[in-house]
């Protein structure tokens, strides 16, 4: 029997042993790096180590050594967001960045410019005054610049918010010069005269018309002729200066008369012509054309 134990040892089919562990994991970390290692080791770290096998004995077959799958990182935010711009838009993250960098200018454009449009309070300045440059301007007047009419007002010099002068003669109480406040009228001067004499016709005078600073009031008398007619609403007219004569004046004249036109003033002249010359003023009162109310505006302004 022992004789033919070398006959049937070569004749049996040898069981082929398994792979070398060692060998493995030298291949494993050639491919796969210290990941591969790294999982060799737990494994080898988590299977405690069997017994050693006995001498003599063909090695079992080996059983396949677990390779370890690389672990896979996850892609970054940036890079997902390069691959998205990339793939779906078509742009590069370096044109975005371009594009994000002008629009951020621009808006910051856009909102200085909407401070600086809004309306802003100025101050005024205060007002400066300075003296008037016209010729007809009262002395020591003041002109105020920049105010308004209530603040001019306030501003005027003392001369010119002074009384006003004015020279009423005739036969007056108390006859010369008298000084009076600013908008006063004829009968407030003739009142600071003393009042008109007994007997004094005044209703040749506009007792209402507003007083102007060196004017002359003549009460009861005839002005002189020549003499400049007082200022009003006839002389600003056009009214004459001293009474028209009815029996020598033209149709010019008579039409500068107020309320009378050229009509009226070829009217006088026809009852002139047709009646002789006129002996008294209210002669006029049979021209048509001349009523009461204009009869009272032409008596103190003409005469026969």
């Amino acid at each position: 029997m022992n004789s033919l134990e070398p006959i049937l040892t070569a004749i049996r089919p040898q069981r082929k042993s398994g792979p070398d562990p060692a060998e493995v994991r030298e291949r494993a970390a050639a491919l796969f790096g210290t990941s591969a290692e790294r999982g060799t080791r737990e494994g080898e770290r988590g299977e405690p180590p069997g017994p050693p096998d006995p001498p003599g004995q063909p090695d079992p077959p080996g059983l396949p050594v677990p390779v370890p799958v690389p672990r896979v990182q996850r892609a970054r935010p940036v890079s997902r967001l390069r691959t998205w711009l990339l793939v779906r838009c078509g742009l590069e993250f370096k044109t975005v960045l371009a594009l994000a960098a002008v629009l951020m200018i621009v808006g910051g454009l856009a909102v200085q410019h909407f401070i600086a449009g809004r309306p802003r309070t100025v101050a005024v300045p205060p007002p400066t005054a300075a003296r008037s440059s016209f010729p007809g301007a009262a002395r020591g007047s003041l002109t105020v610049v920049g105010a308004t009419a209530s603040s001019t007002a306030a501003a005027v010099g003392p001369s010119a918010a002074a009384k006003l002068v004015v020279d009423i003669t005739g036969k007056v109480a108390k006859p010369g010069l008298r000084r009076l406040p600013p908008g006063s009228r004829v009968a407030d001067a003739l009142a600071a005269a003393g009042g008109a004499l007994p007997g004094t016709d005044t209703s040749a005078l506009n007792l209402a018309r507003p007083l102007t600073d060196g004017e002359q009031i003549l009460v009861g008398i005839t002005p002189p002729p020549g003499a400049a007619a007082p200022p009003g609403p006839a002389a600003a007219a056009g009214a004459p200066t001293a009474p028209v004569s009815l029996n020598s004046a033209t149709a010019a004249q008579l039409d500068t008369l107020p309320g009378v036109g050229p009509v009226l003033a070829q009217h006088i002249l026809d009852f002139r012509t047709q009646h002789g010359t006129f002996t008294s003023v209210d002669q006029l009162r049979q021209i048509p054309g001349i009523g009461d109310r204009k009869f009272s505006t032409l008596k103190p302004l003409v005469q026969p």
